[in-house]
């Protein structure tokens, strides 16, 4: 095996039996299967960054499932809340996530709080998010969910996404949590020279994309193809 793999294996391994020793110790009946994602679901599919696996590790994602579904909150698949939303899959709100490349004090957009999960896994990294939600029942469920958590670092609007928050603009990263058919222009323009952002698009079939922003330009290359549920907003219909 490669000597850097190798370190990196060795790195992780340590991490997760650092996290598992401490979550064992504050009585979360949930701490060994958020270990047990983050080991089956997150590592192996190649997810690095070891800010985001801290955070996946940490976040407790039971916490935005509904009460009926809460035996499933760490599978490997979307969980569908009200209004016909989801939480995302694990998987892929680490590889989001870790495609922005977040660190401590990063300047974050998230166009669709949605349950309020990949909120809270940007969040736990030190960014300073500002979400949108354009259905305000699911935005404030969400707010409720995070400030109990005792995030402090979310701003919070109810909005159409399509038009993006341009009173906080520019953004070191924006990451879409719905599909819309085409990246949003809006969105691009609030975007830093030097940022990136992570959206899904398409219709039937989508695909995640990275948006990388310069000063020449836009570089857009597909990440995989995704399912998300489809974005909403007046702007979007223009």
């Amino acid at each position: 095996m490669d000597v850097t793999l190798l370190l990196q294996a060795l790195s992780f391994f340590i991490l997760l039996v650092i996290a598992e020793t401490e979550d064992g110790e504050d009585g979360d009946p949930y701490s060994k299967k958020r270990f047990e994602m983050v080991e089956t679901q997150i590592i192996p599919r190649g997810v690095q960054d070891r800010v985001v696996i801290e955070a996946m590790l940490k976040v407790p994602r039971h916490e935005f499932a509904p009460e009926r579904l809460r035996s499933a909150s760490y599978n490997d698949s979307p969980i569908p809340i009200e209004m016909g939303q989801t939480v995302s899959q694990p998987y892929i709100v680490a590889l989001m996530t870790e495609l922005l490349r977040p660190v401590q004090g990063k300047k974050i957009l998230e166009v669709g709080t949605g349950s309020g999960y990949q909120s809270a896994v940007l969040a736990e990294t030190g960014c300073d998010l500002y979400t949108i939600e354009i259905l305000e029942p699911i935005a404030e469920k969400a707010r409720q969910i995070l400030e109990r958590l005792g995030y402090t670092n979310i701003k919070f609007k109810v909005g159409d996404g399509y038009e993006g928050w341009d009173q906080h603009s520019p953004f070191d990263g924006i990451i879409v949590t719905a599909a819309p058919g085409s990246i949003p222009e809006q969105l691009v323009r609030q975007l830093k020279p030097g940022g990136r952002m992570v959206i899904p698009v398409g219709d039937a079939q989508q695909d995640l994309l990275l948006v990388e922003k310069t000063l020449s330009g836009v570089n857009v290359k597909k990440v995989t193809s995704v399912r998300f549920v489809p974005m909403t907003g007046l702007s979007g219909k223009a």
